[in-house]
């Protein structure tokens, strides 16, 4: 599949009912082996992000709909990465072309991203982006590989 037209923008109040229902779903969650939040706790979680200067968030827009969002932050040492593409926008090409143009603006190196073992796809589109395997680590019930940028890319 070949990347789609993109566009990110910094995440804002009106996004956050969109982006909410992409992590209230059920398969997404799965996926991600990250489990959902409810809405208090997730409006609460964005609000923590929007007040720390360190963490970078964006919402990612194709064909004027929101299809995603993408953040950076710091944990425990590291300069992670995550992403979160909206399930009926799964397989358009939205996670590659967001995390490419994410690169562009989140310049630490090196970015360290986890994905869960069962997510070929997202470990697809990390691997298309520059990121290489660096290890396997064991998280409660979930096996996730730690996928790691160290130029750019």
């Amino acid at each position: 599949m070949s990347e789609a037209p993109v566009e990110l923008r910094e995440t804002i109040q009106a996004d956050l009912q969109t982006l909410y229902e992409h992590q209230a779903d059920p398969e997404g969650s799965a996926m991600a082996a990250f489990p959902s939040r409810d809405l208090p706790a997730f409006l609460a979680h964005q609000a923590k992000i929007q007040a720390d200067p360190a963490m970078i968030a964006r919402t990612i827009v194709a064909d004027g709909q929101i299809v995603g969002s993408i953040g950076s932050w710091d944990a425990e040492g590291e300069r992670d990465v995550g992403y979160w593409i909206g399930r009926r926008h799964w397989g358009k090409g939205y996670a590659t072309a967001g995390l490419r143009a994410f690169l562009e603006v989140e310049r630490s190196r090196p970015l360290v991203a986890h994905v869960a073992e069962h997510n070929i796809g997202s470990r697809r589109v990390l691997e298309k982006c520059g990121f290489v395997f660096d290890h396997a680590a064991q998280e409660e019930d979930v096996i996730e590989h730690v996928m790691v940028l160290l130029a750019e890319a």
